[in-house]
């Protein structure tokens, strides 16, 4: 006769590497297009070998992505130029970037992982993760169950000192200028 095996408690799924308690809470409340922009600024994070998805990562999927978003920034010639300044970062600028993490001193720095020499995407930047969190309080002020593309743009706005920002202003578009017209356009809808 056999022994029976014996019974082995059973640990809850790990969590995916990236994956943190704001991140997971943010993404439960996404709508379809923020979720198309998420995966959108992972894949470019990957194929740009960057060690983490950044605030650039994100407005560049926002601008691909939300129709509402590329309507802030008031046509579209000045999308079409802060699309072209973005493309230009995985050949040219945004060189320097890969290797490190974007912090803009607002919230703790974290190291880059040994493993980003493989150029394996294994998180969100500092800057990200705060964005995402800015846009669920946005939402929550706003009333809404679900973070949409404009109160991520808010929160990418609001932090002037991120890689997002930057962007914008080598492109010559004025983040003020910018939350001035995404307010007007929120106040609309």
């Amino acid at each position: 006769m056999q022994k029976p095996s014996p019974v082995v408690p059973v640990s809850p799924a790990p969590e995916r590497a990236g994956v943190t308690p704001v991140r997971a809470a943010a993404e439960s409340r996404l709508t379809a297009e923020l979720v198309s922009v998420l995966s959108g600024a992972r894949r470019r994070a990957l194929r740009g070998g960057d060690a983490q998805v950044d605030t650039a990562h994100l407005l560049h999927s926002l601008l691909e992505t939300d129709p509402l978003v590329r309507d802030v920034f008031g046509g579209d010639q000045r999308v079409v130029r802060v699309l072209g300044y973005l493309v230009q970062r995985s050949i040219g600028y945004g060189l320097r970037w890969q290797a490190t993490v974007e912090d803009s001193g607002s919230v703790p720095a974290v190291p880059v992982p040994r493993d980003a020499v493989d150029r394996a995407v294994t998180g969100w930047s500092p800057q990200a993760l705060a964005a995402m969190a800015g846009a669920l309080d946005r939402a929550a002020r706003n009333g809404e169950p679900r973070i949409s593309g404009l109160d991520l743009l808010a929160a990418l706005l609001a932090d002037r000192d991120c890689r997002a920002v930057e962007v914008l202003e080598r492109a010559g578009a004025d983040a003020g200028t910018l939350e001035r017209r995404l307010s007007r356009l929120s106040d609309r809808l």
